[in-house]
């Protein structure tokens, strides 16, 4: 019964101790001076059909897949008709409205029901939270058709 108890305890210790991040690891990481998101296409005010690409574009900045920490750099992430900006100080959540691209990607294919939508960029680290200095796009509007 000791030895289960003990390997129970042991193994909870090793659950908390994984599952908690250390404050050097949620400090925001410094965005670059003059760093820059912004979409290549499709540009503010479009008609687009259902289905349409979505390309990103990034200056000053490099990109990196999430989980590789390297200063300078993150990945992108793609908000769909979304009214407030989420907090900066967490990871971005991921949701049908907050688009992770996690492996570096730079463009996407994106489909929406017909009608008016608005899209906007965030830039984010290696572990999805914002750098301090914000890395955000203007937010565009589209016409689903």
């Amino acid at each position: 019964m000791k030895k289960h108890t003990l390997l129970l305890s042991v193994l909870a210790m090793a659950i908390i101790a994984a599952a908690t991040v250390t404050a050097a690891q949620m400090a925001r990481k410094p965005s670059a001076d003059g760093a820059e998101v912004y979409f290549i296409a499709p540009t503010d005010g479009e008609t687009v059909s259902q289905t349409f690409t979505v390309r990103f574009g990034l200056k000053g900045m490099g990109i990196a897949p999430a989980g590789v920490d390297h200063p300078n750099t993150g990945h992108h992430h793609l908000l769909i008709d979304v009214d407030q900006l989420p907090a900066f100080d967490a990871p971005l959540p991921a949701t049908d409205q907050i688009r992770h691209f996690g492996a570096g990607q730079t463009e996407t294919e994106l489909t929406l029901s017909p009608g008016t939508h608005t899209l906007q960029l965030v830039f984010a680290d290696y572990l999805h939270t914002p750098h301090e200095a914000p890395v955000v796009s203007e937010k565009i509007t589209v016409t689903v058709k």
